[in-house]
Parts: C-alpha cells; structure tokens; sequence
C-alpha cells in the first residue's frame, strides 16, 4: 500500500510538472509566435518605410545637383549675333571687346576653358552694383560679391593684391557702388594682359571670325 500511494503521488507529481512546465512554455511559444509576427510585420513596414525615404532622398539630392549643375555656368547675357565688323574690332583694343554683349560673351567662353571666368564674372558684378541706388540693395550684392569673388574660402575667388584687399576690407565697413573699384580696375587690367593676348590667337576667336567671313563671302 506505501508504494502504491507512493506510486500515486510520483505520477501526481509528475503530471503537475509537465502542466507547470507545459502551462510556462505556451505563453512563451505564443509570445515567440506573436513576436516573430510582429518582427515580420515591423521588418517589412520598416524596409518600405525606409526605401521611401531612401528614394525620396535621392531624388532630393538628385534635384539639388541638376540645379547646383545648373548653376555652375551663369548664363551669358543676351545679345545679337557679332557682325563681322564687330569682331574684327576685338582685335584693336580689350576696350573694344569689352564694350559689347557678344564681346564679353566670346570672352567669358574663352576664360571657362582656362578656368578663370571668375575674372569676367566678378567684373559684371561690379558693373551692375554701380547701377544701384537704394541702400538696402547695395549692400546685399556687396555682400554676395565679397563672398564670391574676395573671400579667401571662395571656389570663385579673384586673384587681388593686398593693398586692394585692405580698401575693399574698410570699404565694407560702409558699402557703396564704388566698394570693388580698385579690385575691377585690377581684375580688368589682368584680364588685359594676361588672357586677352591667348584669346586673339585662340580658336574660339579664330573659329568665329572665319565663320563670319565665309558668310560675308557668301553674301
């Protein structure tokens, strides 16, 4: 009879472990089942949230470099076709050359493939800073102007002297149309020298002159 009842409550015993264990496994089983659903369900939310926004920033950025692309080269100004009298005339005198649209517009094509149409640049940028008159405005351009073409940390700085550089730093305490004039009368005197020469004997001008004789010929 005692082993009997000792039998009884080993199989008592063993029966309520295995509920106990079998009671602790199934929230565990249906918690892992839950998590694993939920983990499926997040991953997938997650990875077409993320492509979204992945696709949405390169779009963005793609946008940002066409325009920065855009940027790069201003446009040139708007002119009639050079006769060929006109450019005839470039070869008399820088002045001539710089006097017309179509003029410094050959120029500017000629400095981009030396990489210093900054030159031409920051000398049109003083042009139309002397054609203002309110104050607010002035200020403004002379201050894009000194942070594109004079600051040291600009891409598109201008190569200036010192002393030049130290009038334009006290001129800016109190900007006016005549801030950059030294600085143009500088860059203007080294367009002269330096890259008007190069130009005559360039193909762009080359190119340009003899398609206008042909033309004139032909007439």
């Amino acid at each position: 009879p005692m082993g009997s009842e000792r039998m009884e409550m080993r199989k008592r015993q063993m029966s309520t472990t295995q509920e106990t264990s079998g009671a602790a496994q199934a929230p565990h089983s249906t918690g892992n089942r839950g998590s694993n659903a939920c983990c499926f369900c997040w991953c997938c939310c997650c990875s077409c949230s993320c492509l979204t926004v992945r696709n949405q920033d390169e779009e963005r950025a793609r946008r940002a470099s066409d325009e920065l692309q855009g940027e790069g080269i201003p446009n040139c100004e708007e002119s009639p076709a050079p006769t060929l009298e006109e450019v005839n005339a470039w070869a008399q005198s820088f002045d001539k050359l710089m006097l017309t649209p179509a003029g410094r517009n050959a120029f500017r094509e000629f400095l981009r493939t030396e990489f210093s149409e900054e030159n031409m640049l920051f000398w049109m940028a003083c042009e139309e800073l002397k054609q203002e008159s309110n104050k607010s405005v002035i200020e403004e351009k002379a201050r894009l102007i000194y942070e594109d073409y004079i600051s040291i940390l600009s891409p598109k700085e201008v190569s200036l002297d010192s002393r030049v550089r130290e009038v334009i730093n006290r001129n800016m305490l109190e900007p006016s149309q005549h801030t950059f004039d030294d600085a143009q009368l500088q860059i203007y005197t080294l367009m002269h020298r330096d890259s008007y020469p190069r130009f005559m004997n360039s193909t762009i001008y080359k190119d340009l002159l003899r398609s206008l004789s042909e033309k004139s010929i032909e007439a």
